[in-house]
């Protein structure tokens, strides 16, 4: 009887996990944590006088990018059910109820935000803005319509860093926090165009209208280089902070641009390609984000 219990209680939290998307909030966990620590070295602000304000951003970005997974599943369960990668979640299977899942998506939203502004209200704006842009102008609106999906879903995918920074500051005035953001802006683009033509039959049959689906390889091969060519440009944000972190950044984006070429003329199969620059644009992510931890945190204890 105690181990069905146990089991049933795994089967149910497995059901929420994939219904909140625990990987996505996790991921995005790095960046928030990233702009956080880098807004109290750039600030000089001692660490003690935030541990508060540090933990009300952890849950309320947490219940935030949770809520907006939730509702993007809800709305999406139509096409997941089509793609081969998506047609086991909870919301396609009927797991979880529809109704449930809405409540449990409105209540993590209202609780993510209040969380959020009990650190600073600009903290609170920019959680309410990632949610709205993820579930509206991306998910409802222009994911089943245009090409530049992953453009507008982009801004959203930014917003973590911000809410970081704003959380410790209430203010965004720096140009080192609109390095964070512009980075993962455009880190998106490279990352999502290689996931959509590793899944290009799925997202065709579901009629998603990704740019490899619709424009080719080719067409997707020269817009990842142009926006490696502008991801390697604002390595130079970085400058008016960090000598450092300028070069890392380079290190990384420029390196991600050589692969590209080079990957691209080396594999003949496009498939090899974007799992090349895929699996790279995880560990572009990791790296850079934790040097930008380590940096503040090394920073922020020498000063302390």
């Amino acid at each position: 009887m105690e181990k069905t219990l146990k089991v049933e209680k795994q089967k149910r939290s497995a059901i929420l996990s994939q219904t909140v998307k625990t990987g996505i909030i996790k991921s995005n966990l790095v960046p928030m944590f990233a702009g956080l620590t880098l807004a109290l070295y750039t600030y000089d602000i001692d660490p003690g006088t935030k541990l508060l304000d540090v933990v009300f951003a952890l849950i309320g970005t947490i219940l935030v990018i949770g809520a907006a997974g939730t509702l993007n599943n809800v709305y999406d369960r139509d096409i997941d059910a089509i793609m081969e990668r998506t047609k086991s979640r909870p919301t396609v299977t009927g797991e979880i109820d529809t109704k449930f899942a809405i409540t449990l998506a409105g209540i993590m939203a209202v609780l993510g935000i209040i969380a959020l502004a009990f650190t600073t209200p600009l903290a609170a704006l920019l959680g309410f803005l990632g949610l709205f842009f993820y579930v509206v102008p991306y998910t409802m609106w222009t994911k089943r319509r245009t090409i530049y999906n992953t453009e507008v879903g982009s801004i959203s995918g930014a917003m973590p860093p911000l809410i970081g920074w704003a959380a410790m500051t209430g203010t965004l005035a720096h140009p080192a926090i609109a390095a964070l953001f512009i980075i993962q802006v455009i880190w998106q683009m490279p990352h999502f165009y290689a996931i959509a033509i590793r899944r290009h039959d799925e997202y065709k049959a579901a009629r998603i209208p990704m740019l490899p689906v619709v424009k080719g390889v080719k067409r997707t091969y020269t817009q990842t280089n142009i926006y490696l060519v502008l991801l390697s440009l604002t390595s130079f944000l970085f400058l008016p902070l960090s000598l450092g972190l300028t070069l890392v950044a380079l290190l990384m984006n420029v390196g991600w641009l050589v692969l590209s070429i080079y990957g691209y003329k080396k594999n003949k199969d496009s498939e090899k390609w974007a799992k090349l620059l895929f699996i790279y644009s995880l560990i572009h992510m990791t790296i850079l984000f934790s040097t930008v931890i380590v940096y503040s945190l090394v920073g922020i204890f020498i000063l302390n």
